[in-house]
């Protein structure tokens, strides 16, 4: 019995050893690419083109460039609107003088128009038409949830059963 035990501790033995070595030969192909990067670069590269991140970068750029269009709209064709109407074409000269200390409000003045008029731009001319075009091409989500005769709670459309009052609910 004893040399049975024997060939199975030896057995036990060469499979370990077999495993370490396989285990070193793993470690040695991976630590090549681990030192120049190659297992990290794929996660990487993997996040990198995820649709939302490349979504996001192309909204970034769109959003910088349609910013700049925005601005040239407000400095070049409202203010000077503005200023026409009312007969002054530049704010940044206003100040006043508190104790000997000069307040220079025009500037505030100037980007505070300014701010109000890229925003109305932005609403009037992004904001309502989107929303009205997303509202003709989405439809309308399916309800999920319905009132118990019994209670008016809201419970999910399967519910054979209210979890408020415990009543059965026809089908």
């Amino acid at each position: 019995m004893r040399s049975g035990t024997g060939a199975v501790e030896n057995e036990l033995d060469r499979d370990l050893h077999l495993a370490q070595q396989f285990e070193q030969k793993r470690l040695r192909k991976a630590a090549p690419r681990a030192a120049t990067g190659g297992a990290n670069m794929g996660g990487f590269k993997n996040f990198i083109l995820r649709g939302n991140v490349v979504d996001m970068a192309v909204g970034i750029v769109i959003g910088a460039a349609f910013g700049t269009v925005i601005t040239a709209f407000v400095k070049d064709l409202l203010t000077p609107f503005i200023a026409a109407i009312m007969k002054q074409p530049d704010f940044s000269g206003i100040a006043f003088t508190i104790n000997g200390s000069k307040f220079m409000i025009g500037e505030f003045v100037n980007a505070l128009i300014s701010f109000v008029l890229i925003a109305a731009a932005v609403y009037f001319g992004i904001v309502i038409p989107v929303t009205k075009l997303l509202t003709r091409v989405e439809k309308p989500a399916a309800p999920t949830t319905r009132s118990c005769p019994e209670c008016l709670s809201e419970i999910p459309i399967k519910a054979r059963r209210c979890s408020h009052c415990t009543s059965p609910v026809p089908a």
